[in-house]
């Protein structure tokens, strides 16, 4: 089997195209499947204002002293390979690995983002070029980079009742290591006409080599710095529950979840009075959803 898929998406600040194909293989009485995967895209960004912002130029708030700015249009590559196993074990279960290296290369630096710079003593923000605001550089990420992951996922069918449990450990060349955990269990009602499904998952990061929550006045800059939070060290937990039921020749479903976000800053961002700031502050999301399938 072999599938081809592509994919288009145009925003008013970014453009992405895609291809990708993936080839699956069944053996040992169709009770093992070998699959592989590639995906290519192309992006362009195209940064509000016509033009990116050179790295460590500082923010300013005067169009007659705005900070020197290079192309307005920056290509980004990305290359994916998954290969993939999926061996059915008894009768009610079965187990996938999934082992896959992301390659991408070009602009990822966002230029949106911003780094404070403060004094090293007290943690006060530093004047800026213009009277009144302070000193904040625009960002600098790498121009490549690459990802490996291992992903496992074990379904196991208790009576028609379904467990469905997975495992991703991810690492890249930024110094991100990742873990998560995700769980589902479908539990069916009525005669199988309608089901509730927990779900429970965990996330765990740690942060890129070149993350600072900010920077210090009088200091060299580094190469490489991002404030991103995403790109920090991060904890995130999502539980929630699922109600579906056949309606009217589909199946109509609600969710509700609640997300858990927890961050720390870089530890030599905590000096003078940046000691008494939430750096990181926790954040929580409730999620609430309806939806309808055709033709179930």
């Amino acid at each position: 089997l072999i599938d081809f898929g592509g994919s288009v998406s145009v925003e008013h600040d970014y453009t992405h195209f895609g291809a990708s194909t993936q080839f699956a293989r069944d053996f040992n009485q169709r009770n093992t499947t070998l699959s592989a995967g590639l995906e290519w895209s192309a992006d362009t960004v195209r940064p509000i204002g016509g033009s990116s912002p050179i790295p460590f130029t500082a923010l300013t708030g005067s169009a007659t002293a705005a900070p020197p700015t290079g192309p307005g249009h920056r290509p980004k590559h990305v290359f994916d390979v998954l290969l993939g196993v999926t061996q059915v074990l008894t009768r009610q279960m079965f187990l996938q690995v999934n082992y896959s290296v992301d390659s991408a290369n070009g602009y990822l630096t966002d230029p949106y983002k911003i780094l404070s710079v403060v004094d090293p003593v007290t943690g006060d923000l530093a004047p800026g070029p213009d009277p009144g605001l302070g000193l904040y550089l625009y960002e600098s990420r790498p121009d490549k980079r690459e990802k490996k992951s291992l992903y496992g996922l074990l379904k196991r069918n208790f009576g028609g009742n379904v467990l469905d449990a997975s495992y991703r450990i991810m690492s890249d060349d930024w110094g991100i290591h990742s873990r998560t955990f995700d769980l589902h269990f479908r539990w069916q009602l009525h005669n199988n006409d309608a089901y509730l499904q927990p779900h429970l998952r965990f996330y765990h990061q740690t942060a890129a080599d070149f993350y600072h929550t900010v920077l210090f006045q009088g200091q060299p800059l580094p190469t490489y710095a991002s404030a991103d939070y995403r790109l920090g060290d991060l904890n995130t937990v999502t539980a929630g529950l699922k109600f579906g039921k056949k309606a009217a020749g589909g199946e109509v479903a609600f969710r509700f979840e609640v997300y858990r976000e927890s961050g720390k800053p870089s530890p030599d961002a905590l000096v003078g009075s940046l000691k008494t700031v939430d750096l990181n502050p926790d954040m929580t999301a409730v999620i609430a959803e309806i939806s309808y399938k055709f033709g179930l």
